[in-house]
């Protein structure tokens, strides 16, 4: 192979790409900070170099697919290898039709084309269309899934495009540090975009069937099929060692611990009616069949979680804020730390409350917000700056599915959760801001909790899904959250 790295691989790197360069589908399911991206890229220019690629296509999530474009491509791939990079554009203007046109669509052989979409392009006909186009006339392509658990869901429109565009392409990779995020029904969909036959059923109710304990129940008037375990989950892990490969950070980087511990945040007598309350009309909703569908439950969680954060959302969509105790112990523990904090929450309305009382305390240039409000064009100039350890800036108050992903946050030795979701991926991804390389101290993970609240049931399910996860992929079960 005349393939020579521009960046020099660690030895685990080396190892994953020895193992998973030549072969059609593979999963890398490599932690964040381990160099998936890496070896991925490597993967493209050892294929392009033996004749055996052209093309590329590349989905991510929207907060990262951007990265592929400036950053992982240039920083990875050999200068020597000629290169026409597209990053999809949303709006299809004259311009970007010329430039996807002359680049993705044909040309010189001896150039190594690469089209990097955000995965939510996939959920329109627009993207779909670009995508399996691109394959199409690009046979001899690879399709790289970034942050795969984005079509862990088999019946959304985007799972459903991404494979059907990915029947077209000779080389197929998924990348994910963590591929079980709820439950290991969530593979059958990753692993249908590598091939379809891969885990050996044709179909996921048969999939479903061998992995999954299944019951009848009964809510309201309407009986359903409900999981209530698993099962042959050691026969699961061999049948996915085949074809992937598994890094943990722990297990090839020097990165100091992660140090967990819990606030305890009691009710106001008027939350603990409140939650009371919210919580009786639930039941009630549950014995009349009307919490029938998955969307329904987790509204009324939503609202029971806003309680704990001190505010009720009324059926007509306005905010009731409610006397909570939740900023004050926010403030006690972060009188206890040194040095910069990340804040996670998920609420506009508790980011924006969380902002203004910081700025009350150690002023309005202590404390920045990163949600789906805030400009793109702002973003990058944010980041750098709470990087800076001598500016005044010491407190990142974000939105975990905004700021979660690509982030790079190490400036902060101290992570609050205001609040939890029950998205194994969102905490995993969000924690891992603070801990990655760059970072040269201990992380203090704190989640404030109410008790015998909803909190504590979020934290549990949270615990057992990445139990049953290191069940799946042959690890330990982690000391893990409290």
């Amino acid at each position: 192979m005349s393939y020579k790295f521009k960046t020099e691989p660690y030895e685990h790197q080396q190892e994953v790409f020895d193992a998973s360069w030549k072969k059609q589908n593979y999963a890398l399911f490599l932690e964040m900070g381990t160099g998936k991206t890496k070896v991925t890229i490597d993967s493209m220019g050892a294929l392009f170099k033996e004749n055996l690629l052209n093309a590329a296509l590349v989905i991510a999530p929207k907060g990262v697919y951007g990265n592929w474009v400036t950053k992982e491509i240039p920083l990875h791939l050999p200068d020597d290898i000629e290169r026409e990079v597209v990053l999809w554009q949303p709006n299809l203007t004259k311009k970007f039709k010329e430039e996807l046109s002359s680049v993705a669509y044909g040309g010189n052989e001896d150039v190594l084309r690469i089209l990097v979409m955000n995965v939510e392009a996939l959920s329109t006909s627009k993207g779909s269309q670009v995508a399996t186009k691109f394959l199409k006339i690009n046979p001899n392509s690879m399709c790289v899934v970034d942050e795969s658990t984005t079509i862990k869901n088999r019946k959304a429109a985007r799972t459903k495009n991404v494979i059907k565009a990915a029947q077209y392409a000779r080389y197929r990779r998924i990348l994910t540090g963590s591929p079980i995020t709820k439950n290991p029904m969530d593979l059958y969909s990753q692993c249908e975009f590598l091939d379809d036959q891969l885990l050996g059923f044709k179909s996921f109710y048969a999939f479903q069937g061998r992995y999954a304990v299944i019951q009848t129940r009964t809510m309201g008037n309407r009986s359903f099929q409900h999981i209530v375990g698993y099962r042959r989950l050691e026969e699961l892990h061999e049948k996915l060692d085949e074809f992937s490969h598994r890094i943990l950070k722990e297990d090839c980087l020097d990165l100091p611990e992660k140090i967990y511990t819990s606030r305890a945040v009691p009710f106001t007598p008027e939350q603990k009616k409140a939650y009371e309350q919210m919580s009786e009309y639930a039941v009630a909703l549950l014995n009349k069949g009307e919490l029938s569908t998955t969307a329904n439950v987790l509204t009324q969680i939503m609202r029971l979680q806003e309680i704990c954060c001190g505010h009720l959302r009324t059926d007509d969509g306005e905010i009731q804020a409610l006397p909570h105790n939740r900023l004050n112990e926010m403030h006690n523990t972060i009188d206890e730390m040194i040095g910069k904090v990340i804040i996670w929450a998920s609420f506009v309305y508790d980011i924006k409350a969380i902002e203004k009382s910081l700025a009350d305390a150690y002023g309005p240039g202590s404390v920045v917000t990163f949600y789906g409000d805030t400009p793109q064009d702002e973003r990058d100039e944010i980041v750098s700056l709470f990087q800076e350890p001598d500016s005044e800036l010491r407190f990142f108050v974000a939105n975990p599915r905004t700021g979660g992903y690509g982030l790079t946050l190490t400036a902060a030795t101290n992570v609050i959760y205001y609040n939890n979701s029950y998205d194994l991926e969102i905490r995993l991804q969000s924690e891992d801001r603070a801990h990655r390389i760059g970072q040269g101290d201990h992380v203090l993970y704190v989640d404030l909790i109410s008790p015998g609240s909803v909190d504590e049931k979020i934290l549990k399910a949270l615990k057992n899904k990445i139990s049953i996860a290191g069940q799946v992929l042959g690890e330990e079960t982690k000391d893990w959250l409290l």
